[in-house]
């Protein structure tokens, strides 16, 4: 089973607040595969978590890691790294 990591950077202008966060924490559980979060060297959470996304404090220009298993690893990464590099705040 493919075990896949992503480094990407927060889009979102004021950040991954909870909006952005309930987005990307469905799309994570939505994907049906388990997914984390990490900031920096930090602890991952679970990318379904909106909490636990939350409490990580993400702001615009942070680096974010998301690793992912499973046979759609690849696809899933990249739906949620869209997410999470797009400035939800723009509209």
């Amino acid at each position: 089973m493919p075990h896949l990591t992503r480094t990407v950077r927060i889009g979102s202008s004021h950040g991954l607040h909870a909006r952005p966060a309930k987005l990307f924490a469905q799309a994570a559980r939505d994907s049906g595969i388990p997914v984390t979060l990490a900031k920096d060297a930090g602890t991952p959470v679970n990318a379904a978590s909106i909490l636990g996304i939350i409490a990580l404090g993400l702001e615009q220009g942070d680096y974010v890691t998301l690793t992912a298993d499973g046979d759609t690893a690849e696809a899933t990464l990249e739906r949620l790294a869209e997410l999470l590099t797009t400035d939800h705040d723009a509209e």
